[in-house]
């Protein structure tokens, strides 16, 4: 049975629940994490978000407190030269699996020949460009793991153009804070500018040596093994550079903003 707090109708088991699921990742350690999530109290989580629990209003902010103290701590940890795990050929998981907030029957369809790639915000060179011309600059492959937030993972080979090689081509200012994104499957998303520059963060736009599947995000998506995998926006039709934060379309429903693996 849910314990309720006297006099406030709240649901401390759910009210743990969250908390619990807002700082496990910051937490490596396997015992000192499992120490901390068994001992978690709402005190606890007063203290850590300085705020009073009396109400669901009250609740709301003191887990959005946690949430954005998560994402500074992960900002501040967060290696720019350190590199995801790779993995032979050999490994990769076959058939990868499809995953998104829809069916996989209800996927976009993009049109490669009308396709183009808006360009905007805080960047010297605002053309569109189109896949003929991403497909011409030089490109690289990885294969890497792709680890769901619900638990699951999965090793994929994805191709395509170093992120950081597009953002200097377009003169982008990577002094701004954050990179953001719009897609066809009405998916968005953004990123600090630190992962952006991540030597494995990459425009992808092939899957396993052929051209991106509908399924895996055609016409492109950005492949980041640095962070959990609803960080990675498929079917990207736009892409902006600011420093007015863009928020998410998970991270505007209480998901982690930074979102790291």
């Amino acid at each position: 049975m849910k314990k309720r707090i006297q006099g406030s109708g709240l649901d401390e088991s759910s009210i743990l629940t969250d908390a619990r699921k807002i700082l496990a990742p910051q937490i490596e350690d396997r015992s000192r994490r499992s120490f901390l999530m068994r001992g978690l109290t709402l005190g606890g989580v007063a203290m850590l978000s300085g705020c009073n629990l009396t109400d669901n209003e009250s609740v709301e902010t003191a887990l959005s407190s946690m949430s954005r103290f998560n994402d500074r701590v992960q900002g501040w940890l967060f290696n720019p030269n350190a590199l995801a795990p790779t993995y032979p050929e050999s490994m990769i998981t076959r058939p990868f699996p499809f995953n998104a907030f829809y069916g996989i029957d209800e996927a976009p369809t993009v049109e490669e020949e009308s396709y183009r790639l808006e360009v905007t915000g805080m960047v010297a060179d605002k053309r569109s460009w189109r896949l003929e011309e991403l497909r011409a600059m030089a490109q690289t492959e990885q294969i890497t793991r792709h680890i769901c937030v619900e638990g699951w993972s999965a090793i994929g080979r994805w191709g395509g153009v170093r992120f950081s090689d597009f953002l200097k081509r377009v003169g982008a200012d990577t002094d701004a804070k954050y990179v953001g994104f719009k897609c066809a499957d009405d998916y968005y998303t953004s990123i600090d500018m630190a992962t952006a520059l991540h030597s494995q963060t990459l425009l992808t736009l092939t899957y396993d040596g052929a051209v991106l599947p509908r399924q895996y995000g055609f016409p492109m998506k950005l492949r980041m093994p640095t962070k959990l995998g609803y960080k990675n926006p498929k079917h990207i039709q736009a892409l902006f550079v600011t420093n007015t934060y863009p928020g998410g379309y998970w991270e505007d429903q209480g998901y982690n903003w930074f979102g790291g693996s």
